[in-house]
């Protein structure tokens, strides 16, 4: 049978965990989400930094306005420049119509900036004015707009140290790290891979393909030694493709990905692709120069963020 989940499971807005690192964590948030300081939540890829933000809505006074979200690592400086402060008509070639951002949508909310490291310098000096004045200027406007807007925001990296590399403004940093807040890996939760396990399989089980009711021992076993780099996105997705691509009652090890076996992927292309294998290197190197910049490594290869963004994806390098 699947392994029984603790009687003191802790469910906060959708956040499942049995992890006292996971509890403590519960009691900053609610200690913080009542006012009106900025957070900034560091986790790593795949922790829930989204589902923290929300919860940090959900309990404030704010609870009754806007909630939005942007990826500040996906879109061009252009783009994300546009998507925040809004444009006018004409600002720039295919501006037919002025267009409100995300700053004058979320007026009376809450704005989520996930990995704020990667927000280019220019656009920080605008954020730090937002945050100072409460207004801001669209693309291509002259007159300023007023908002009341609580900015909470995520990075996987130590905002100190890029600004101690010239890639983030140190008086921005402490504007959005009044209250800083640390999501926990997954392995660093405390009996939470094996409380998320049986909380993914049974929400598998809901879609009627397949009815798993055991674990195997092996993969139990299989499961709870994998490192989780992407934490608890990776165990989600790994749950997923085993379940889809298994059959009967019964999750066995030969269901699980390739790497959680500890075995390399069969006709891994990298590992046959020569030119694959020499862009992954390329890759790396212009991220060691830049120091884990994305935005000095694309200026270091030559390509547009994006196509940098995509590269990395595409070679399991995010």
């Amino acid at each position: 049978m699947m392994q029984d989940m603790p009687q003191h499971n802790t469910n906060t807005h959708g956040i499942l965990t049995n992890a006292p690192e996971m509890r403590r964590l519960f009691v900053l948030m609610e200690r913080a989400a009542v006012t009106e300081a900025p957070v900034l939540i560091r986790g790593e890829t795949g922790t829930g930094k989204e589902l923290v933000a929300q919860t940090l809505h959900r309990l404030s006074t704010r609870a009754s306005g806007p909630f939005r979200a942007v990826n500040c690592a996906t879109l061009t400086p252009e783009l994300l420049a546009s998507a925040l402060f809004g444009h006018v008509k004409g600002a720039f070639t295919g501006a037919v119509r002025s267009r409100k951002g995300l700053l004058a949508l979320t007026n009376g909310g809450t704005l989520f900036l996930d990995e704020i490291a990667e927000l280019p310098l220019n656009l920080q000096a605008r954020l730090l004015r937002v945050l100072e004045t409460q207004s801001f200027v669209p693309v291509g406007g002259t007159e300023p707009v007023r908002v009341n807007v609580r900015l909470i925001s995520a990075t996987h990296k130590a905002l100190r140290r890029a600004v101690d590399a010239g890639q983030f403004r140190r008086d921005l940093m402490y504007r959005i790290r009044v209250v800083p807040l640390f999501l926990p890996r997954l392995i660093d939760r405390t009996g939470d891979i094996s409380v998320l396990t049986n909380h993914f399989i049974t929400q598998l089980n809901t879609t009627g393909t397949r009815t798993v009711t055991e674990i195997a021992p092996d993969c139990m076993e299989m499961l709870m030694s994998w490192s989780w780099p992407g934490n608890v996105r990776e165990l989600k997705n790994v749950l997923q493709s085993a379940y889809i691509l298994g059959e009967g009652p019964t999750l066995t090890h030969d269901e699980l990905t390739p790497e959680i076996r500890g075995e390399p992927p069969p006709g891994d292309a990298l590992s046959v692709n020569p030119l694959a294998m020499e862009e992954k290197q390329q890759l790396l190197a212009a991220l060691r120069e830049a120091n884990g910049s994305r935005s000095k490594a694309s200026a270091l290869l030559g390509i547009h963020r994006t196509t940098l963004w995509r590269k990395l994806k595409s070679h399991r390098l995010l």
